[in-house]
């Protein structure tokens, strides 16, 4: 099993998740986080006044999937979350080894 790590853009957030339920993906957890990455935030202005914006709004997405569905989560995901410009995210693959239902002590395979 796989554990697919996504961050995007917020107003990016139902064009994944519509692709990813039309893939069958039953399951995913899904915050909003803050962060930044190479541009370190970003400069606004507002009435006039120009200020910085250190953490930029964006959406994490963890969906736990078999291994031979990985690379096809993560290239919906790349596809539906692109906009072409800086800030669009990032896409990560980890192992899992254990999954484990609470409420029933299902495990691996069985608890997806």
């Amino acid at each position: 099993m796989k554990l697919v790590t996504a961050v995007i853009k917020p107003h990016k957030w139902e064009d994944v998740r519509e692709a990813l339920e039309t893939f069958g993906v039953t399951g995913m957890t899904v915050s909003e986080v803050s962060g930044y990455g190479r541009q370190k935030g970003h400069t606004e202005v507002y009435r006039g006044a120009e200020y910085d914006i250190a953490l930029v709004p964006k959406i994490r997405i963890e969906i736990v999937v078999e291994d031979s569905d990985a690379d096809d989560v993560v290239a919906l995901v790349v596809r539906a979350a692109q906009t072409g410009r800086i800030g669009d995210g990032k896409v990560w693959v980890s192992p899992v080894d254990v999954v484990v239902r609470v409420r029933t002590g299902d495990r691996d395979a069985a608890a997806l």
